[in-house]
Protein backbone atom coordinates (compact mmCIF):
# COMPACT_ATOMS: atom_id res chain seq x y z
CA UNK A 1 0.00 0.00 0.00
CA UNK A 2 1.36 3.36 -0.77
CA UNK A 3 -0.32 7.03 0.09
CA UNK A 4 0.05 9.88 -2.24
CA UNK A 5 -0.41 13.20 -0.74
CA UNK A 6 -0.58 16.01 -3.97
CA UNK A 7 -0.23 19.52 -1.77
CA UNK A 8 -0.62 22.64 -4.17
CA UNK A 9 1.34 25.15 -2.42
CA UNK A 10 0.23 28.37 -0.44
CA UNK A 11 -0.92 31.58 -1.72
CA UNK A 12 2.31 33.70 -2.98
CA UNK A 13 2.52 37.34 -3.15
CA UNK A 14 2.88 39.51 -5.91
CA UNK A 15 3.88 42.32 -4.58
CA UNK A 16 7.41 42.23 -5.62
CA UNK A 17 7.31 43.02 -9.45
CA UNK A 18 11.33 42.60 -9.53
CA UNK A 19 10.51 39.03 -8.31
CA UNK A 20 10.76 35.77 -11.10
CA UNK A 21 7.93 33.44 -10.93
CA UNK A 22 10.11 31.28 -9.48
CA UNK A 23 11.50 33.65 -6.53
CA UNK A 24 8.16 34.69 -5.65
CA UNK A 25 7.37 34.15 -1.32
CA UNK A 26 4.16 33.28 0.25
CA UNK A 27 1.87 36.07 1.23
CA UNK A 28 0.06 36.44 5.02
CA UNK A 29 -2.64 34.64 3.58
CA UNK A 30 -0.63 31.66 2.19
CA UNK A 31 1.83 31.94 5.64
CA UNK A 32 -1.31 31.14 7.61
CA UNK A 33 -2.70 28.87 5.51
CA UNK A 34 0.32 26.47 5.11
CA UNK A 35 0.15 26.13 8.92
CA UNK A 36 -3.28 25.73 9.65
CA UNK A 37 -3.31 22.82 6.66
CA UNK A 38 -0.55 21.19 8.89
CA UNK A 39 -2.01 21.35 11.48
CA UNK A 40 -5.37 19.62 10.06
CA UNK A 41 -3.16 16.63 8.24
CA UNK A 42 -1.60 16.19 12.06
CA UNK A 43 -5.25 15.74 13.16
CA UNK A 44 -6.14 13.21 10.34
CA UNK A 45 -2.21 11.60 11.66
CA UNK A 46 -0.66 12.19 8.21
CA UNK A 47 2.74 12.09 8.50
CA UNK A 48 4.35 11.60 5.06
CA UNK A 49 7.83 9.22 5.11
CA UNK A 50 9.01 11.46 2.16
CA UNK A 51 8.39 15.26 1.35
CA UNK A 52 9.57 16.22 -2.20
CA UNK A 53 8.84 19.91 -3.35
CA UNK A 54 9.13 22.24 -6.78
CA UNK A 55 12.20 24.35 -6.55
CA UNK A 56 10.06 27.30 -6.07
CA UNK A 57 9.82 29.69 -2.74
CA UNK A 58 6.83 29.17 -2.72
CA UNK A 59 6.43 25.51 -2.94
CA UNK A 60 9.60 25.20 -0.35
CA UNK A 61 7.66 27.32 2.19
CA UNK A 62 4.90 25.52 1.70
CA UNK A 63 6.53 22.20 2.40
CA UNK A 64 8.92 23.64 5.29
CA UNK A 65 5.29 24.87 7.18
CA UNK A 66 3.10 22.10 6.54
CA UNK A 67 5.87 19.91 7.65
CA UNK A 68 6.91 21.95 10.62
CA UNK A 69 3.27 21.02 11.47
CA UNK A 70 3.77 17.58 11.31
CA UNK A 71 7.20 17.15 12.50
CA UNK A 72 9.17 16.68 9.96
CA UNK A 73 12.15 17.61 9.42
CA UNK A 74 12.81 20.63 7.12
CA UNK A 75 16.39 19.29 5.82
CA UNK A 76 14.71 16.29 5.02
CA UNK A 77 12.31 18.19 2.38
CA UNK A 78 13.77 17.24 -0.93
CA UNK A 79 13.62 19.46 -3.91
CA UNK A 80 12.98 18.24 -7.13
CA UNK A 81 13.65 20.94 -10.08
CA UNK A 82 11.21 18.92 -12.73
CA UNK A 83 8.64 19.88 -10.26
CA UNK A 84 8.68 23.48 -11.38
CA UNK A 85 6.87 24.02 -14.62
CA UNK A 86 5.74 20.16 -14.73
CA UNK A 87 3.16 18.53 -16.57
CA UNK A 88 0.95 15.57 -14.94
CA UNK A 89 3.38 13.09 -17.04
CA UNK A 90 6.30 14.17 -15.16
CA UNK A 91 4.33 14.40 -11.80
CA UNK A 92 3.79 10.67 -12.27
CA UNK A 93 7.93 10.36 -13.17
CA UNK A 94 8.72 12.21 -10.25
CA UNK A 95 6.86 10.20 -7.79
CA UNK A 96 7.54 6.79 -9.64
CA UNK A 97 11.21 6.97 -9.10
CA UNK A 98 9.94 7.44 -4.97
CA UNK A 99 12.52 5.02 -3.21
CA UNK A 100 10.16 1.29 -2.30
CA UNK A 101 10.52 1.21 1.11
CA UNK A 102 8.86 4.98 1.54
CA UNK A 103 5.27 4.21 2.51
CA UNK A 104 3.76 7.79 1.85
CA UNK A 105 4.65 10.61 0.05
CA UNK A 106 3.93 14.16 -0.29
CA UNK A 107 4.89 16.05 -3.73
CA UNK A 108 4.57 19.94 -3.33
CA UNK A 109 4.03 21.84 -6.75
CA UNK A 110 1.93 23.67 -8.84
CA UNK A 111 -1.39 23.89 -10.49
CA UNK A 112 -2.29 23.16 -13.24
CA UNK A 113 -0.38 20.21 -13.52
CA UNK A 114 -1.33 19.21 -9.87
CA UNK A 115 -5.42 18.78 -10.33
CA UNK A 116 -4.50 17.21 -13.63
CA UNK A 117 -2.15 14.57 -12.06
CA UNK A 118 -5.32 14.31 -9.16
CA UNK A 119 -7.44 13.24 -11.50
CA UNK A 120 -5.33 11.06 -13.75
CA UNK A 121 -4.91 8.81 -10.53
CA UNK A 122 -8.25 8.97 -8.77
CA UNK A 123 -10.71 7.22 -8.78
CA UNK A 124 -12.91 10.21 -8.02
CA UNK A 125 -12.85 13.48 -10.09
CA UNK A 126 -10.77 16.76 -8.29
CA UNK A 127 -12.12 20.09 -8.60
CA UNK A 128 -9.24 22.25 -9.51
CA UNK A 129 -6.90 22.50 -6.36
CA UNK A 130 -6.75 26.12 -4.20
CA UNK A 131 -3.63 27.49 -3.08
CA UNK A 132 -2.94 24.99 -0.04
CA UNK A 133 -5.33 22.45 -0.86
CA UNK A 134 -3.93 19.08 -0.79
CA UNK A 135 -5.41 16.01 -2.13
CA UNK A 136 -4.96 12.35 -0.77
CA UNK A 137 -5.02 8.96 -2.40
CA UNK A 138 -4.09 5.12 -1.70
CA UNK A 139 -2.54 2.58 -3.90
CA UNK A 140 -3.10 -1.19 -3.57
CA UNK A 141 0.45 -1.63 -5.24
CA UNK A 142 4.20 -2.39 -3.76
CA UNK A 143 5.87 -0.02 -6.10
CA UNK A 144 5.69 3.59 -6.53
CA UNK A 145 5.54 2.55 -10.28
CA UNK A 146 2.98 0.76 -10.03
CA UNK A 147 0.73 3.79 -9.03
CA UNK A 148 -2.54 4.16 -11.35
CA UNK A 149 -6.10 4.82 -11.53
CA UNK A 150 -7.26 1.30 -11.61
CA UNK A 151 -5.38 0.70 -8.34
CA UNK A 152 -5.97 3.89 -6.53
CA UNK A 153 -8.69 4.66 -3.76
CA UNK A 154 -9.27 8.50 -2.81
CA UNK A 155 -9.12 9.48 0.68
CA UNK A 156 -9.75 13.33 0.81
CA UNK A 157 -9.25 16.73 -0.86
CA UNK A 158 -9.00 19.12 1.63
CA UNK A 159 -8.08 22.96 1.42
CA UNK A 160 -7.84 26.08 4.11
CA UNK A 161 -11.29 27.85 3.01
CA UNK A 162 -13.23 24.43 4.49
CA UNK A 163 -12.30 25.88 7.80
CA UNK A 164 -13.17 29.65 7.38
Amino acid sequence: MKTLYILRHAKSSWEFEELSDHDRPLNKRGRNDAPLMGRELSSRGVLPNLIVSSPAVRAISTATLIGKELGYDPDDIVIDERIYGADKNMLLEVAQETPLETESLMLVGHNDALTEFANMLSPEAVGSIPTAGIVALTFECESWYEINHDNAEFLFFDFPKNYE
